[in-house]
C-alpha cells in the first residue's frame, strides 16, 4: 500500500483530508497512549538501546542499527539485536540463522542484521530480550521499539528521514505518524536525521521546535565500495523499501544509466514469475537487474546470484554526539 499524497504535504499546505480523518486519528492516538501507559516497561539486567521512528514506513532504522552494532563492537561490547521480524511467520524468540531461515520465516531485516550481530526474532520483545541476555549479550539493540512498552530502554534514538521530515505532522490515518511528535520526543534521548542537512524538510524544524530539545546528530547513507564500476552501466532497478527513490538516487550518484525502475511495497515478496518477466525485460534492454540489500534477502537463492545489489551504510557526521550517547548508558 502506497501512502496517500496528502501525508507528505507539510502543515503549511492546506488539505481537507487531515481534518476529515482527525476523529480516527484521535482514536488511534488514544489506543497508543493507553497501550503505553499500561505496558510493563520491564527492566532488563543489561542496557537496552532502542532504534525507533515516529513515521510509518522506512526512515533508515536498519542502517542505524548496523552502525550502532559497529560502534558497540569497537567499544568491546557484545551487542545482540531484538526485532519482531516484520512479515515473518515465526513468533520466536528464535536466533536468526541465515543458512536455515528465509524472509518468510523471520522477515527480511533480521536476515540482513544477522550478518553483523546475533539477531533474535520475537513477537514478544521482553522474551526476545531475555533470550539475548541468557545467550550472553551485554547490550541489546531493540529494532523499531519506540512505541513498544514491553521493556524499559536506557537509550532511545529517534530516526528521521531529513527529506520527508514528519510529512503533514498528523497522526495516522490523517498523516504518516504513529503518535504525536511531542510524545515521541519525550520518549527519546537522541535525534538522528538521515540526509543532507541543507535538504531538511521545510516544515521539519519550523513546525516542531520540541525536537530541538534533543541532542542532534546528522548523517547520510553512502554506498560501500565493492569494486563495481557503475558508471554508464545500464540497469533495471527495483526496490521494495520505504522510499525506493532513495535507492535510485544512490544509483544515479554512482553514475549508473537507469533504463527502467519498478517499485514494490515495503517488505513485499516478489513472485518468481514476475522476476522472470523482469529478467526478460532487462535482457531486451541490455540492462542488469539491480536491487537493495534488503530486497535481495527476500529473493529465492538462485535469483540472488542473478541480481546485483548495492550495499549502503550510515555515515554519522556528528560522531561524538552519537558515541557519547552510547557510552553514557554504560557509565550510569
Amino acid at each position: 500500500m502506497q501512502p496517500p499524497e496528502f501525508w507528505n504535504k507539510g502543515p503549511s499546505q492546506k488539505n481537507m483530508w487531515p481534518v476529515l480523518l482527525a476523529p480516527l486519528s484521535k482514536l488511534w492516538q488514544w489506543a497508543g497512549q493507553n497501550r503505553w501507559q499500561n505496558g510493563a516497561h520491564t527492566k532488563i539486567p543489561i542496557p537496552v538501546i532502542c532504534i525507533g521512528n515516529v513515521n510509518l514506513g522506512g526512515t533508515g532504522k536498519t542502517p542505524t542499527v548496523i552502525e550502532a552494532i559497529t560502534q558497540l563492537i569497537a567499544m568491546g561490547k557484545k551487542p545482540h539485536v531484538v526485532t519482531k521480524g516484520y512479515k515473518g511467520q515465526l513468533k520466536g524468540p528464535i536466533l536468526v540463522n541465515p543458512q536455515i531461515h528465509t524472509a518468510t520465516d523471520v522477515g527480511d531485516e533480521p536476515l540482513l542484521l544477522a550478518a553483523f550481530a546475533p539477531t533474535w526474532v520475537s513477537k514478544n520483545r521482553h522474551d526476545g530480550a531475555q533470550s539475548a541476555y541468557d545467550a550472553g549479550a551485554d547490550v541489546i539493540i531493540l529494532d523499531d521499539g519506540l512505541q513498544n512498552p514491553a521493556i524499559a530502554k536506557d537509550l532511545t534514538v529517534l530516526v528521521v528521514d531529513a527529506k520527508i521530515g514528519f510529512g503533514n505532522g498528523c497522526v495516522f490515518p490523517a498523516g504518516p505518524l504513529r503518535e504525536p511528535i511531542e510524545n515521541a520526543v519525550k520518549k527519546s534521548d537522541l535525534l538522528l536525521t538521515i540526509g543532507q542537512p541543507q535538504n531538511l524538510h521545510q516544515d521539519f524544524i519550523a513546525a516542531w521546535p520540541t525536537v530541538q530539545k534533543l541532542p542532534h546528530a546528522t548523517s547520510t547513507i553512502i554506498p560501500l565500495e565493492t569494486g563495481m564500476n557503475w558508471k554508464n552501466t545500464p540497469v533495471f532497478a527495483f526496490a521494495g523499501i520505504g522510499r525506493p527513490e532513495k535507492f535510485y538516487e544512490t544509483l544515479k550518484g554512482l553514475g549508473a544509466n537507469i533504463l527502467k525502475t519498478r517499485d514494490f511495497d515495503d517488505h513485499q515478496t516478489i513472485p518468481t514469475t514476475l522476476l522472470t518477466r523482469m529478467e526478460h525485460e532487462a535482457n531486451a534492454l541490455g540492462a542488469q537487474l539491480v536491487t537493495t540489500e534488503k530486497d535481495a534477502v527476500r529473493l529465492p537463492k538462485n535469483w540472488q546470484q542473478k541480481v546485483l545489489t548495492i550495499p549502503v551504510r550510515l555515515k554519522i557526521h556528528d560522531t561524538e554526539v552519537f558515541r557519547k550517547s552510547l557510552k553514557a548508558i554504560f557509565n550510569s
